[in-house]
């Protein structure tokens, strides 16, 4: 896997874990902004917030898995084929020089 690649993915799973903390400061910044605009904070509207973030979270790191699987699976297929070649490569060498 390409490091660029492990870094994307690794960055995804940082963005989406939360710790208690940050639930609790996201939790109070989702009541001001509420109460800012004359709404009622309501645990269920919270829930509905926090259960977005964590599925944009989820989308990312899918992503983030997902082209790290293709890059692998590339590199993987080229260096199977680079290696099919020199094999039949050297393979020819030792027919030309035992014949």
């Amino acid at each position: 896997m390409d490091r660029q690649d492990y870094n994307k993915a690794e960055n995804a799973v940082e963005k989406a874990r939360w710790t208690i903390n940050e639930y609790a400061e996201k939790a109070k910044a989702y009541i001001r902004e509420k109460r800012d605009n004359n709404e009622e904070p309501t645990r269920e509207g919270w829930m509905e917030q926090a259960k977005n973030n964590v599925a944009d979270a989820w989308e990312n790191t899918k992503d983030a898995v997902s082209d790290a699987w293709e890059s692998t699976k590339d590199f993987a297929e080229e260096t199977w084929e680079k290696t099919k070649d020199k094999a039949e490569d050297v393979r020819s060498e030792f027919r030309k020089s035992t014949n």
